[in-house]
């Protein structure tokens, strides 16, 4: 799906086209050759009649025939990649941008507008496609099949944090009148129960508030409960690719089922990865070393890259620890960490996230276990019987 980058000549006429997306309106530049001011114009956001009359009209600017290249770009945000799509089917060579590469002035106070930011990225596209690579960083589009597959996990962990939402305003409120519930499936029986520091009942506005937010937290709870289902359903039972590799995931101790689905479908389900050098910067589990003159300093892990699989990847290196102490992993991290305050046990831990990330990677590409690791069956994990049988 991706756009490759290709070096130009002065002897090839090419179309630069930048868009600055926004909700109601587009701003696009365009330009034939770095030196060249910039050919502004707007149109309404997903007007695509008018973005072909705009490259039309723009090849007629500058004489240039039908079939001469269009090369594009865009920042990677809310619309996605379906424009992506679109200028790839309709001949336009396009790259999707990750936003926090792109040069800015290091000015504190400087001019921004969408006319300087479609400028600007018009500026580094001509550079790209001039050969500079490091000119930003360009996101590996997925494709429609393997980015779908992304909306389980992702809605799964927005429910629960709306939950833990509802859970905590639930909490907020009696904490205002000095009471203090579990908030689970028996709470409204318990509300009428619940009294005041003068033995009185709930004020009867906070009582009908309080049983409105319990019907919240009980909807996305059961919503919660029908996603976790479908999970469990399609590993036990569906045999795309996708789904073997979180099967085979969670035949290692330590990785359960939230981990390994987020894992694969996330991550090694369809990225290319070439290295573990690769691997951790798509994590943002990379080193951020600074170093000017005498002076040298670890600012930390760079996190650029997928947040999810990120706290995923820390998370469960604290489960390794746990379930898998005789591993080589684990080893490593109590020889070296083991003996130090918190602090550098917590700096410890994100090493480990990062070896274990390498560690799966390898597991899933080459069937190597990491080094001192127990398996279990995977029916286990699942509720189901060691033997039971196969779904292959």
């Amino acid at each position: 799906m991706a756009a490759t980058r290709t070096q130009s000549t002065t002897n090839t006429p090419v179309l630069y086209l930048a868009f600055e997306l926004g909700w109601t309106e587009w701003k696009l530049a365009f330009s034939t050759a770095p030196a060249e001011p910039a050919r502004l114009r707007s149109i309404a956001a997903r007007n695509l009649d008018a973005l072909q009359q705009e490259i039309a009209k723009a090849r007629q600017r500058w004489g240039l025939a039908d079939d001469v290249p269009v090369r594009s770009c865009y920042e990677a945000g809310r619309d996605g990649f379906w424009l992506h799509r679109w200028l790839l089917q309709h001949g336009v060579a396009n790259v999707v941008v990750d936003a926090s590469s792109i040069e800015v002035n290091r000015r504190a106070r400087r001019a921004k507008s969408d006319r300087l930011d479609a400028a600007k990225l018009l500026q580094q596209l001509q550079r790209y496609h001039g050969g500079e690579q490091k000119v930003w960083s360009v996101v590996h589009v997925p494709a429609v099949a393997d980015e779908d597959r992304r909306q389980l996990h992702r809605d799964l962990l927005e429910m629960k944090s709306e939950r833990t939402q509802h859970s905590n305003r639930i909490k907020g409120l009696l904490a205002g009148c000095g009471l203090a519930a579990e908030v689970n499936d028996k709470f409204e029986a318990l509300l009428p129960t619940l009294r005041t520091w003068d033995d009185q009942p709930l004020p009867a506005e906070l009582h009908r508030r309080l049983l409105r937010e319990h019907q919240r937290w009980r909807f996305v709870s059961q919503q919660i409960k029908d996603l976790e289902n479908e999970r469990a359903r399609r590993i036990r039972t569906e045999q795309e690719p996708a789904n073997d590799q979180v099967r085979r995931l969670l035949e290692l101790k330590g990785i359960g089922r939230n981990s390994a689905w987020l894992f694969v479908m996330e991550f090694f389900a369809w990225r290319q990865i070439r290295n573990r050098k690769q691997l951790g910067a798509l994590a943002g589990l990379t080193p951020t070393p600074y170093q000017s003159g005498a002076s040298s300093r670890e600012q930390g892990i760079s996190k650029a890259g997928n947040r999810r699989l990120r706290a995923m990847a820390v998370e469960i290196a604290w489960c390794w620890l746990q379930w898998q102490p005789q591993s080589a992993l684990s080893q490593w991290y109590e020889q070296r960490f083991g003996g130090g305050n918190s602090r550098r046990r917590r700096i410890g831990v994100v090493a480990v996230a990062r070896k274990l990330l390498v560690a799966l990677w390898r597991y899933l590409e080459t069937g190597e276990v990491p080094a001192g690791a127990e398996t279990v069956d995977w029916r286990v994990k699942m509720g189901g019987r060691k033997h039971e049988p196969s779904v292959n």
